[in-house]
């Protein structure tokens, strides 16, 4: 769909209320010795507080006030049909397991997506109260030095690079060993940071973030920031990534294609 000038400028100043909102009812929550969270599976351990739901609620609340005719696809409070050919797609909480142990790794997601994937995205740090934002021609950072463009790295070798995930298992054990043979040919290997990681990729300071595992709201977000900053989102195949599942972001054509080459190889 064809999204004038005016919607884009709409949109962008939707989103930014949007993390602002969420922003404001989230922080009260971090690093408090009240704050306790659920398990959301019988096996294993994927945890949610109260402060995602009331994140996402925040958000929603934006949404019904300003774009009631837009779609939301959200991780806690489910989907909503598109009258506009829009949908916001929103993780209120990405790396809820970082928040609940007082990590400033975790972020809120935000992206707006056509049928083709998602064409605005936000990470934001409200603790760091650093925002990542890409899309409709703006890719930049807003934090406490200021604001900053966003550009990618132009690293031209696995050797030279620095590599994210945010789980040492990364998915199955086929999908473990795959990234493990790149692992095994970059410079630096980190864990741990959820979607942050691509929010470095963006700034150029890493090059690579392979994860499996994932949903739409936990990547839509952060394709956007990634490829308004000259980076490249794919699956492990080299196909969209928005519908989630398996994901490499890399900073370059370049380094993509080398990082792809090791990944497809059985």
């Amino acid at each position: 769909m064809q999204i004038t000038s005016q919607t884009r400028a709409e949109l962008l100043s939707v989103a930014h209320e949007m993390a602002d909102a969420a922003r404001a009812v989230i922080l009260p929550f971090f690093r408090t010795a009240s704050l306790t969270a659920e398990n959301k599976l019988d096996e294993g351990f994927d945890p949610v507080t109260a402060a995602d739901r009331a994140g996402e609620l925040a958000m929603r609340d934006v949404l019904e006030r300003r774009r009631p005719q837009d779609g939301i696809f959200g991780e806690e409070l489910g989907q909503t049909a598109s009258e506009s050919g829009l949908t916001w797609v929103l993780d209120p909480i990405d790396g809820t397991r970082g928040f609940i142990s007082g990590t400033p790794t975790w972020g809120v997601l935000i992206a707006v997506s056509d049928e083709t994937g998602p064409q605005l995205g936000i990470i934001d740090q409200p603790y760091i109260g650093e925002r990542f934002v890409g899309g409709f021609g703006t890719a930049e950072l807003n934090g406490p030095m200021g604001a900053m463009p966003l550009k990618t790295k132009d690293t031209s070798t696995l050797s030279d690079a620095i590599l994210f995930t945010t789980f040492p298992e990364v998915g199955t054990s086929q999908e473990r060993a795959a990234f493990e043979r790149v692992s095994n040919e970059v410079k630096l290997t980190r864990f741990g940071m959820d979607c942050y990681a691509y929010a470095l990729v963006a700034l150029g300071q890493a090059d690579l973030v392979i994860e499996a595992g994932l949903n739409a709201y936990d990547i839509q977000g952060p394709i956007g920031v990634v490829q308004a900053a000259g980076g490249i989102v794919t699956d492990w195949e080299g196909n969209p990534a928005h519908e989630g599942g398996t994901a490499i972001a890399a900073a370059n054509a370049e380094i993509h294609a080398q990082a792809l080459a090791i990944l497809r190889k059985s």
